[in-house]
């Protein structure tokens, strides 16, 4: 079960982490990455955080970009929440692909 902290510091981190993709991906055309949602662990030591990336061809391309990038998402995200968090948890990116899988079940009902 999630904690109230657990949840304040998830929105506050998902927050920050979309601004942060925004800027990014302004100077990349065609590509939009999001943050679907940010799980925190009960020490506050590591966030897990979801990102759904459109078109979703390009999402595995992304991920592997922002895995790599890693280290300075999270120091740009050390200096958005300096004065919240003592600690910025470490950082570990997911795809989330459920969009797709929610256009895969409709494409079936209609079939």
């Amino acid at each position: 079960m999630e904690s109230t902290r657990q949840a304040k510091i998830a929105r506050l981190l998902q927050k920050e982490l979309s601004e942060i993709f925004r800027l990014q991906t302004a100077k990349t055309r065609g590509v939009l990455v999001s943050v679907s949602a940010v799980k925190v662990s009960p020490d506050l030591s590591v966030a897990k955080a979801y990102l759904s990336v459109f078109p979703s061809d390009k999402g595995a391309e992304m991920l592997e970009n922002i895995n790599r990038n890693a280290r300075t998402i999270r120091y740009e995200l050390a200096q958005k929440v300096r004065f919240q968090l003592r600690k910025t948890p470490e950082l570990s990116f997911y795809l989330d692909d459920s969009l797709d899988y929610l256009e895969n079940i409709d494409h079936l009902l209609q079939q």
